[in-house]
C-alpha cells in the first residue's frame, strides 16, 4: 500500500507527463484555461451547453447501407436545434448529452433546423440515448473551434458511463444534486474536480463511496436537462481524462509492486 500511496504522489507531481492527447498540463487558476498558440488540440467540446434541443424522432432498426453496399440495422437520433444546426455539415461532431456524434444528414429551412445522428451499439451501451422519446430536451453543443475560448473543462464526448440520480433540493437560488455512480468512475471523481453530466462541464461538491454532489446556480439551472431528470433517471457520466490516466498508472504501479513482492519472497525462501 505504501508503494502505491508514493506511486499516486508520483502520478499527481507529473500530471504535465505526454498523453496520448499532447502535453497535458492544467493551470487551476479558472482565468488562464484557454488553448495556447501551437499548442495540441486535447479535445473537441467544452461541456458548456449551446441550447436545449428537441427529440423528433428516435427509430431503431432502421435499414443503413453499410460501406460494402450491404444493409445492416441501426438506431438513428433526429433532433432540432437552430444553435446546434449552424454551421453544421454532414460529418461534422455535435454533443448530445455529452455524447459525440456524427452529423449524418440535415434538415434545415424555414420551418426546422433538424439534423440526424447514427447511434452504435456502444453508444447505446454505454449512454441514456436510448431511453430519449419524442419531444424529450437534449444538451446540444457544438464542437469546440481550435481558437474559441474554453469556459468549462476540455470534454472528449466520449462517455464512460451512467449514474443514477438520487436526490436534489434547494439551497437558497441553487439547487443541489446527488448523483450515484459506479464504483469504477467514482475512483476518478474527486471534490472540486471536473465532471461533464450529461454534457453539462460542472464542478464536484463532495464524493462517498456511492454518490458524488453538485450545485447548480440560477442561471445554469434553465440552460441545461438535469434539473428536468426525476430521481432515478440516468444520466451520461464522463470523468476527467487526467484522472483515468492517473488512475491506470497507479494500476500498473500496484501491479508491478505485486510482482516485485512475490520475487522478493521467493528469494526469502531460496535463501533459508
Amino acid at each position: 500500500m505504501a508503494f502505491s500511496l508514493r506511486a499516486a504522489a508520483l502520478v499527481a507531481a507529473l500530471l504535465g507527463v505526454a498523453t496520448p492527447f499532447g502535453l497535458a498540463r492544467r493551470s487551476w487558476n479558472s482565468g488562464s484555461r484557454r488553448a495556447r498558440p501551437n499548442s495540441p488540440v486535447l479535445m473537441v467540446f467544452s461541456g458548456i451547453v449551446e441550447e436545449m434541443g428537441d427529440v423528433v424522432s428516435l427509430t431503431h432498426d432502421k435499414e443503413m447501407t453499410m460501406w460494402d453496399g450491404s444493409v445492416g440495422r441501426g438506431t438513428e437520433l433526429v433532433v432540432d436545434g437552430p444553435v446546434a444546426a449552424t454551421g453544421a455539415y454532414i460529418g461534422c461532431s455535435i454533443a448530445v448529452n455529452g455524447v459525440c456524434l456524427t452529423a449524418t444528414a440535415l434538415e434545415i429551412d424555414d420551418r426546422a433546423q433538424r439534423f440526424s445522428l447514427g447511434l452504435s451499439p456502444e453508444t447505446l451501451r454505454r449512454t441514456n440515448l436510448g431511453e430519449l422519446v419524442e419531444g424529450a430536451k437534449v444538451n446540444l453543443e457544438r464542437s469546440l473551434a481550435a481558437d474559441g475560448r474554453n469556459s468549462g473543462h476540455y470534454v472528449q464526448g466520449h462517455v464512460d458511463g451512467t449514474g443514477t440520480v438520487k436526490k436534489t433540493w434547494v439551497e437558497g437560488d441553487s439547487l443541489w444534486v446527488e448523483i450515484a455512480a459506479p464504483p469504477d468512475l467514482l475512483a476518478c471523481i474527486v471534490p472540486k474536480g471536473y465532471i461533464a453530466v450529461d454534457g453539462t462541464s460542472l464542478t464536484v461538491c463532495d464524493v462517498t463511496d456511492e454518490s458524488f454532489t453538485l450545485m447548480l446556480i440560477e442561471h445554469t439551472q434553465k440552460c441545461i436537462v438535469l434539473p428536468l431528470r426525476k430521481i432515478g433517471d440516468a444520466v451520461n457520466l464522463e470523468v476527467d481524462v487526467i484522472a483515468k490516466y492517473a488512475r491506470r498508472s497507479v494500476g500498473d504501479f500496484e501491479a508491478l509492486s505485486k510482482r516485485v513482492a512475490d520475487l522478493e519472497a521467493k528469494l526469502d525462501k531460496l535463501a533459508a
